[in-house]
């Protein structure tokens, strides 16, 4: 997933998010998982997010263009294995966090800054091209 094509997604989801009021924070790509801090209105469903960033991100990921359908959505979350047999893309459900205070973000941000070191992608956390901030939480 750490590719250009995927991060342009994640970013325009991520955006798009904005006009009803969800906002994402810091991320990283990693090549098999994604790290975000994002934070909604007392009506947000993460949950319902989640599957929408799978959909977007999966249909990048496969290089195809995928409606609001459940048959979609499933096609989005399968990938093809060479042999011709489908296997999940991704797991089910997600990890949730909730941070309480500023000191546990600016801990939960460290480590997923890190990822791509702790992987061996890149010797310098400066050095990864697919994380960045949407808009700044306020995490105080």
């Amino acid at each position: 997933m750490a590719n250009a094509r995927v991060h342009r997604a994640f970013i325009d989801y991520a955006k798009r998010g904005l006009d009803h009021n969800v906002a994402v924070g810091r991320y990283v790509l990693m090549p098999d998982h994604i790290h975000f801090f994002v934070a909604g209105d007392h009506e947000f469903d993460l949950g319902m997010w989640v599957r929408g960033l799978k959909r977007v991100v999966g249909a990048a990921v496969t290089g195809g263009r995928r409606e609001k359908d459940s048959a979609a959505v499933t096609a989005a979350a399968t990938t093809f294995s060479p042999v011709g047999r489908s296997q999940s893309f991704w797991q089910r459900g997600f990890f949730d966090h909730l941070i309480r205070n500023s000191e546990s973000y600016a801990q939960k941000w460290d480590y997923v800054r890190e990822n791509p070191i702790r992987a061996s992608l890149v010797s310098a956390t400066d050095d990864w091209p697919f994380q960045g901030e949407i808009v700044e939480i306020d995490h105080a």
